[in-house]
């Protein structure tokens, strides 16, 4: 079995998908909170996966990602037994456990893949764990079961009421402190208007947040300055001092300028993708 070969592909919610990946080192040395970068292939885009889980005897590591863009869609083509060209890490700086005592886990859409390692270990620390997932759709809810079997409690909010609550993850969290429930730490992991939504909540209440931030990422070494955002006033990588902040010190309007540099771009390139799908189905 070879490095970097994809031993195990899932399809876990329509267009995200469970990669188990061989790569024995990582799968030795990586810890909650971190993530690693790979290309699909050479001139391919540096792309940042939370690493999910490990196995250090069979030298795997877990990947989970959702197909949304030109470079992610060209991962969820390859197949057991492919190899993506390379895979660095484990990369940022692993997250801070400690028996906080009660501890509420909170993940929106996809950013429920990285919440987990993290609820993990949070747990093995001695933790209470209550937990809070949110999608859009019951089809796009992922997770839920290895959650439930770590939360004494967990909740799911949909934004379209199919399943669970009807609305968002702070109805949820804000419906638990209105019940009185004891929370003295929170872990926020989703699209950034979320995180900033659950910061803001928890910032009335004194409750210790920290969140995993998504900038745009190139080398995950703080060389390009290119994941660069603001906390508490001051400049930090977030591929070197992050990925995790304190909720309640991010600039968030500057975080979501920044995600959007490139749109225009990434929309071109899907379009073009999909147009040669179409000229290469016409083909034949």
């Amino acid at each position: 079995m070879s490095a970097n070969e994809i031993v195990l592909k899932e399809e876990i919610a329509p267009q995200t998908y469970r990669y188990v990946v061989r790569h024995p080192k990582i799968a030795r040395k990586r810890r909650a909170g971190q993530f690693v970068i790979l290309r699909v292939h050479e001139g391919g885009e540096r792309v940042p996966l939370t690493i999910v889980d490990s196995d250090p005897e069979a030298g795997t590591v877990t990947l989970i990602f959702q197909a949304v863009g030109h470079s992610t869609r060209e991962l969820a083509e390859l197949e057991v037994g492919d190899q993506v060209l390379d895979l660095a890490g484990p990369l940022g700086q692993p997250t801070h456990i400690e028996n906080f005592g009660t501890a509420c886990v909170i993940g929106g859409g996809y950013g429920t893949a990285p919440v987990l390692p993290i609820a993990v270990a949070l747990r093995e620390a001695g933790n209470e764990l209550l937990g809070i997932v949110g999608a859009r759709t019951r089809e796009l809810v992922i997770l839920e079961e290895e959650l439930q079997a770590l939360c004494s409690r967990l909740e799911v909010a949909t934004d379209d009421g199919s399943y669970g609550h009807h609305g968002f993850v702070t109805d949820v969290l804000q419906k638990l402190l209105d019940e009185g429930q004891k929370i003295d730490f929170v872990l926020a992991i989703g699209p950034a208007p979320m995180m900033r939504a659950v910061s803001d909540l928890t910032r009335q209440h004194g409750i210790k947040t920290m969140v995993s931030l998504n900038p745009l990422m190139v080398d995950g070494t703080g060389m390009c300055g290119g994941c660069r955002v603001e906390v508490g006033g001051e400049t930090k990588f977030a591929c070197v001092d992050g990925p995790e902040f304190d909720g309640h010190l991010v600039n968030f309007d500057l975080l979501m300028k920044r995600q959007a540099t490139y749109k225009p771009q990434e929309t071109e390139a899907c379009q073009l993708e999909s147009h040669c799908r179409l000229s290469e189905h016409l083909r034949h």
